[in-house]
């Protein structure tokens, strides 16, 4: 077996057990995994391939050098024919342009020198004329295969067909979009492309499949940056397209390549499918296991359902997302009251409702707050679980002095003075007053005592990344936008508590339920303030919040342990590739 090839098979462990979480938005966490050693895997098949180091070579074959002189010949006829113009002269390989050395037979070349290409017809419905014919847009081209479930149709003049037609063999190539993604016309029909697409027809049978590859190389590596530009959407220009450097090795070999990288791609598609079953199947068994502490309605079903846990947490969280479950699930417990025991001696949840009242009696006395309207009493279908004796249900409302939120006038702006807090300073969940924008001190003092957030007071977003609770634990004074929840506190109001029960699976399925919108989700403060939430009585409120806050902390640990763990997995599948003699 070729040393390529048994690095790539001897070392499937290492492929495989490299695992990375996809990067995800908000406050959900994807679930999804890039397993990162089959991906680094791939890249090596097709680094190996190009260096000549996948296959061996046969002395016996036509070199490349030879091929190139087909090529030549090849195009001084069509240019002779009328076929083709006289081709642009390309400015000639450096030696920087040569990435590597190559085997004897093998080629430097620049792209387009071995395939005649352009970019396909520009769709204007005003000046558009001809007949309607089905076209390839950047949409329907994806890597290594075509989508075709929804193909548009523009008008095309028979005289222009020869410039944007694809037939089998041509290498499609994104000119925008994700620029230099490619793709091998295989189907025996011909089909007209747009102007953000390259077609690529070789000269001298070069084999389109290897070509492909090598595209994909370019991609994987990161080496297509050179030729694109822009950000975000890059393009990469027919210019640029013909300047890229190519590995040309002799016809023969491109054919052993191609199915060399096909059997090799293969495996990797398989390896992938089984670890993906396997993590798949893993997080089923962890939902599962998880969801039967909540659903227990007896205190033996819980205990059982800990114990099949307990039995098995060493290889039941192993995964960032495992680990997320297992904190969100200690949230669900502890609004459930089943996270710590009860006292029959503590003081129950509504004395506690008696002094927040009392205290707002106050304020509303003291003309700070405006006497408020009573939020409706919890029917028995807003309650989604029982609670132990002692606690009860209340609104969010009656937990605070007030929920409120931001100025809804834009402040004036100003480069020092009181930092003013948006959604990007708060969604880590702490408040964060770097870089921070600043209000004037005087827009500030003009505010309501509501509107100013201050340390023992709590906020929420409730506009695109919302359902992110955030204790004030900071002196200094800020204000925040329009987008942000004030909680303001009185004396008595339990915000560590809050806190951690919006945080909950439950709070935070409430909030998304009333929350309205399409593009952008906003939780309407109205509905906020109607949040049904379990409060537990006195001395067991403290004990959740510590025993809230020791488990987290916990699977801060298992998570960093798991982190380094992936990482070292990351570094061998990196050491792996660099082993390849290459």
């Amino acid at each position: 077996m070729p040393a390529a090839e048994q690095l790539i098979t001897d070392n499937l462990e290492i492929w495989t057990s490299a695992v990375q979480m996809k990067s995800a938005s908000g406050r959900g966490k994807s679930n999804k995994l890039d397993i990162y050693g089959i991906k680094k895997l791939r890249e090596l098949i097709l680094e190996l391939a190009m260096r000549g180091s996948l296959v061996p070579q046969d002395p016996n074959d036509e070199p490349a050098s030879e091929l190139l002189k087909k090529i030549a010949a090849e195009k001084a006829q069509l240019v002779k024919d009328g076929k083709i113009k006289k081709p642009r002269e390309l400015p000639a390989l450096e030696d920087e342009d040569r990435a590597f050395d190559l085997p004897d037979g093998w080629e430097w070349v620049r792209f387009g020198e071995i395939a005649r290409h352009n970019a396909g017809k520009t769709l204007d419905k005003r000046r558009n004329t001809g007949e309607p014919r089905d076209y390839l847009t950047t949409s329907n081209l994806y890597w290594g295969r075509f989508d075709l479930t929804e193909v548009r149709q523009m008008l095309i003049k028979e005289d222009e067909l020869e410039k944007c037609t694809a037939r089998q063999g041509d290498l499609l190539i994104c000119e925008g979009g994700e620029a230099g993604r490619a793709a091998v016309w295989a189907e025996p029909g011909e089909i007209c492309f747009q102007n953000h697409i390259h077609r690529a027809r070789f000269y001298g049978d070069l084999n389109p499949y290897y070509a492909y590859r090598y595209f994909e190389l370019l991609s994987a590596s990161g080496e297509i940056e050179k030729y694109r530009k822009g950000v975000g959407i890059s393009n990469m220009s027919g210019k640029a397209l013909a300047t890229i450097p190519f590995v040309l090795p002799p016809l023969a070999e491109q054919a052993r390549i191609v199915a060399k990288v096909d059997e090799l791609m293969a495996l990797c598609d398989q390896l992938e499918q089984q670890q993906e079953a396997s993590i798949t199947a893993h997080q089923a068994l962890v939902q599962t296991l998880l969801d039967a502490l909540t659903t227990a309605s007896e205190r033996d079903g819980f205990t059982a359902a800990w114990a099949r846990i307990a039995d098995h947490f060493d290889t039941l969280f192993t995964t960032e997302w495992s680990i997320d479950q297992l904190k969100q699930t200690i949230l669900q417990l502890a609004v459930m009251g089943k996270l710590v025991p009860q006292d029959p001696n503590d003081e129950p949840a509504c004395e506690l409702l008696k002094k927040i009242a009392a205290e707002k009696a106050q304020l509303v006395k003291d003309g700070k707050i405006k006497k408020q309207k009573a939020l409706p009493e919890i029917r028995d279908d807003e309650e989604p679980f029982e609670l132990p004796d002692g606690w009860v249900w209340t609104r969010l409302g009656d937990l605070f002095a007030l929920v409120t939120d931001g100025d809804h006038q834009a402040p004036p702006k100003v480069d020092a003075g009181v930092p003013f807090l948006v959604i990007g300073n708060l969604n880590t969940g702490r408040v964060d007053l770097r870089n921070s924008r600043f209000v004037p001190s005087e827009y500030f003092e003009s505010l309501d005592w509501v509107r100013k957030p201050a340390k023992g007071d709590l906020l929420y977003t409730v506009t695109g990344s919302y359902g992110i609770p955030i204790e004030i634990d900071v002196d200094k004074a800020f204000c925040v936008q329009r987008h942000v929840a004030i909680l303001k506190s009185v004396t008595s109001s339990p915000e560590e508590y809050v806190s951690r029960a919006l945080k909950s699976p439950y709070a935070f399925a409430y909030s998304t339920d009333i929350a309205t919108g399409i593009a952008q989700k906003t939780v309407p403060l109205t509905g906020l303030r109607k949040m049904p939430i379990p409060v537990p009585p006195k001395s067991e409120r403290e004990a959740i919040v510590a025993k809230i806050d020791a488990l987290t902390a916990l699977c801060d640990t298992l998570k960093t342990r798991f982190d380094t763990a992936q990482t070292t997995q990351s570094y061998l599948a990196d050491a792996m590739a660099e082993q390849a003699d290459v």
